[in-house]
Formats: structure tokens, C-alpha cells, sequence
């Protein structure tokens, strides 16, 4: 008499490894299976198969090979001597610190980790150009000290006004609003450098024609991430026009973003974008 043994409906292949067994689902995908009966997918395909794990300081993209990085208390900035600007800001921006401690102090200085006379606001005088901030004062509002400092003239770009003060605003607003939504997000923010950009000042500070935003949640249950790039000029688009994936940022600038990550969270975060997924009430649109 022919006998048959059921397997839970979702095996298909068990391959017996030490304290856990690989198996296939019904669906052809890979799993590992835990003595506890826990298990998790062998290759992450969604953003929902993601569980984070703890990285210090993931907000951090990979160090260029020439980048002079600097540390300040409420972010790091990579900055690019040739052109006299920062490559990068990041940080991890808390609900907690988007409620205003200090007022905003606009006590525009030289960067006391750099070289003096790197920037300078003569520079900016009379350029046409906004001292654009990349790590917004309003991120920078929960200390004296952070507020201080996210007026560094190293954390300047020169910014077309009506995108300064119009859109780019609005994005800064926006991601204050994910940070409380979501407990928390890591932003990077930066400048895309090419060759052949114009220049202001005695210094010759270059005039980015592009900026972004990277932003990730990494919290569950709606792991997700975002990025923008924007032109220097004003916009009366929605931010959802200007929305794309981590990884074409990535292209246009060259950056690692988020290299801290597993490689299979990675590569699913970084090519995945879902405006659905983001609320968008700080900017009613």
C-alpha cells in the first residue's frame, strides 16, 4: 500500500545545515528555517521581508577616496575642497528633535574644522545666490549647539533663491514631518559636481546645478526610502515629480548610500521607490 507523508504546505526541498534548514516555497522562493520554527527568506525581494538590524551610525554614506569628512554633533559632512562645497550632509533626525528648543540664530560663520579663509560670506555678496543650508537650522533646532553649527558655512550651497526659499523648503518641511510620522529617518542631502559649473566669490565656490534627498525609514512595519533630485531654480511642481530611487542617485553622483546595510536590504531599499507608502500633509499636496 503506497504511504505519503504530508509536508507543511509550503516545503518543497529541505537541505539540512547545522542549526537551521534551507527550503523551497511553493512559490519557487528560498527560505531558512530556525529550530525555533522562525524563518526568514534567503534573498530578500520585497521590502516587506526586511527586519532591521542595529548599525551604528547608518546614515553615513561610503567615504570617497578624497573626501575630508567632518563630525559635528548633529551630522557628518564630507567636503570637497576643489569645489568648496560639501559632497554630503547626513544624519538620523528624531521626532523628538524636530520640537523647537532654540531659535534659528542666522550667525552665518567660517567652519571651524576647516582652513580659514576656505568660505567666507563675501563670497555669497552680491552672487545672486541664497547661503542654502544643506542640514536645515530647523533639523538642528533641539540644542544651542546644533543650531550653532548648522550655520557653518560649510554646510552652504550656493541655491537659487525662489528654490531656496520655494520648493526645497517645502522638501525640508516634508521630511520634518516623516521624522515625526515615523519616530525617525536618516537623511543625506548633497550636491551633484560636475565639470564646467559656474563659480561665485573669491574662492570660487561652485554653483551645484543639481541637489538631493535621500531619506530612509528603517523602522517597521513600513521599512521604505526615497530620494529626490531637484534643479537649482524654482518649481511650482509637486515634490512627487522630483522623487526617484536611492539608486539614481547614486548614478549621478557616485556615492554609496546606506553601504552599511546587508547587501540583499540594500539592494531592495535602494531600488525601490512607493509615493504611496510616504504621507505628504506637510506640504498639503
Amino acid at each position: 500500500m503506497n504511504r505519503s507523508i504530508i509536508l507543511p504546505f509550503f516545503l518543497l526541498i529541505f537541505v539540512v545545515s547545522f542549526a537551521q534548514q534551507e527550503a523551497t516555497t511553493t512559490d519557487g522562493k528560498k527560505i531558512l528555517i530556525y529550530q525555533d520554527g522562525t524563518w526568514k527568506p534567503v534573498r530578500i525581494e520585497t521590502l516587506s521581508e526586511i527586519h532591521p538590524v542595529s548599525i551604528e551610525h547608518l546614515e553615513f554614506p561610503r567615504p570617497g577616496a578624497h573626501d575630508q569628512i567632518l563630525k559635528h554633533t548633529g551630522y557628518f559632512l564630507s567636503f570637497n575642497s576643489s569645489c568648496h562645497i560639501a559632497n554630503w550632509v547626513a544624519y538620523e533626525l528624531t521626532a523628538e528633535e524636530t520640537v523647537a528648543v532654540v531659535k534659528r540664530n542666522d550667525r552665518f560663520i567660517p567652519d571651524p574644522l576647516l582652513s580659514s579663509g576656505t568660505v567666507s560670506n563675501a563670497d555669497y555678496k552680491g552672487s545672486g545666490y541664497d547661503r542654502g543650508h544643506l542640514a536645515p537650522s530647523a533639523d538642528m533646532c533641539y540644542s544651542y549647539q546644533t543650531m550653532a553649527e548648522s550655520f557653518y558655512l560649510s554646510n552652504m550651497a550656493p541655491q537659487n533663491r525662489s528654490f531656496n526659499r520655494g520648493i526645497w523648503s517645502k522638501l525640508e518641511a516634508q521630511v520634518r514631518q516623516w521624522a515625526v510620522d515615523d519616530k525617525a529617518v536618516y537623511v543625506v542631502t548633497g550636491t551633484v559636481l560636475t565639470k564646467g559649473l559656474p563659480s561665485i566669490g573669491n574662492n570660487r565656490i561652485t554653483v551645484p546645478a543639481l541637489f538631493y534627498k535621500v531619506i530612509l525609514d528603517y523602522t517597521e512595519p513600513d521599512i521604505k526610502a526615497i530620494a529626490f533630485l531637484m534643479p537649482n531654480q524654482g518649481s511650482q511642481e509637486p515634490l512627487q515629480h522630483y522623487a526617484v530611487s536611492i539608486d539614481s542617485v547614486e548614478r549621478v553622483t557616485g556615492t554609496d548610500f546606506f553601504y552599511q546595510l546587508p547587501d540583499d536590504q540594500e539592494q531592495v531599499i535602494e531600488s525601490t521607490v512607493d509615493i504611496s507608502k510616504w504621507s505628504w500633509s506637510a506640504t498639503n499636496q
